[in-house]
């Protein structure tokens, strides 16, 4: 089959996240009424996002890298490069001909490659595609593709999976075989977890390699600061209000604060050029105590692993890693 040649779409600047959500309600209102839950591997449009000429504020930086236990100094931390690239990547997810909607998926799993770190006083350009669909038990999955170019070096790249639940990839395609992800119970709002449905009450095995090796005691404050960093403010994790509407106790922490914080909690080992990746489980209700464990990889892997859970129900919220970059 011929590959469809790529449209680059150049933006005057990074869009403002407000607008995008208003259309995405919108476009997601006409898909819900349309009723089409049926896509095609090939119904992703072959169109890339850039913005050029994208530098980070000292101020927003200093505020990222202090909320979220990073140390201060003028590389960026992986995690904020998510942050500023993370606009772009949903105005291509409300664009014309999107096949899946953008409230109500599920941001399930997210993988870096950072090359090298970005400085402070370098510019960016900032790429996105969409690619990869596929069948998931409970959906389908599509992964928004981010790259950082510093000159004509590609510096960093992010795949983040989202989970587009009771929609159905047409059948006899080449990417039907379900997506092994993890279970769809993490309603972060990487843009959208607005309007899914609670998940299963999924719990680890007690006593396999649990012992925390430290902890985060987060407020009820966290959604709203992380909010305030990111440019995300679903309500899901600003407002208890909004939360319970969508059946959860009291808002709930984004998925990449947290995922970001168990970066952080690597720290500097992590080296400069490294991958990390992460899968979302169950989500933290603010305000929480969440145990975390950083560990060495097993066997003659390098890197670490980390994961964070629930003292006291058990409930994983994440596991991932942090492996040197090849």
């Amino acid at each position: 089959m011929r590959t469809p040649e790529v449209e680059v779409v150049e933006l005057d600047a990074v869009p403002a996240l407000g607008g995008l959500y208003a259309r995405g309600v919108a476009g997601s209102a006409r898909a819900a009424a349309a009723r089409r839950r049926t896509v095609r591997p090939d119904d992703l449009p072959a169109t890339e996002l850039l913005v050029r000429g994208v530098r980070a504020e000292v101020e927003h930086l200093s505020t990222y890298q202090h909320l979220l236990g990073e140390t201060g100094q003028d590389a960026l931390p992986a995690g904020f490069v998510h942050v500023l690239a993370f606009p772009v990547a949903t105005a291509l997810m409300v664009r014309p001909g999107f096949p899946l909607p953008l409230l109500g998926m599920v941001h399930v799993a997210n993988q870096v490659e950072q090359r090298r770190a970005v400085r402070l006083d370098e510019e960016m350009d900032l790429r996105v595609r969409a690619q990869d669909l596929h069948a998931h038990r409970s959906g389908v999955t599509v992964d928004l593709v981010a790259e950082a170019w510093v000159e004509e070096e590609l510096v960093w790249t992010g795949t983040s999976t989202y989970l587009a639940k009771g929609h159905h990839l047409a059948p006899h395609s080449a990417s039907t075989d379900p997506t092994p992800l993890p279970s769809p119970d993490n309603l972060v709002s990487e843009p959208q977890g607005a309007l899914g449905t609670r998940g299963s009450d999924t719990r680890s095995e007690e006593g396999a390699g649990r012992a925390p090796t430290g902890q985060w005691r987060l407020g009820g404050e966290v959604g709203r600061r992380y909010a305030a960093v990111s440019g995300d403010q679903n309500p899901i994790h600003t407002s208890a209000l909004a939360a319970k509407a969508f059946g959860f106790p009291r808002a709930i922490a984004h998925g990449m604060y947290t995922a970001a914080r168990a970066l952080a909690d690597v720290g500097p080992a992590r080296g400069e050029a490294f991958v990390w990746h992460v899968q979302f489980a169950k989500p933290v209700v603010l305000p929480s105590t969440v145990a975390v464990r950083v560990a060495r990889a097993d066997g003659e892997a390098e890197g670490f692993s980390f994961e964070a859970w629930s003292p006291r129900s058990g409930r994983t919220h994440l596991t991932g890693g942090v492996s040197p970059s090849s």
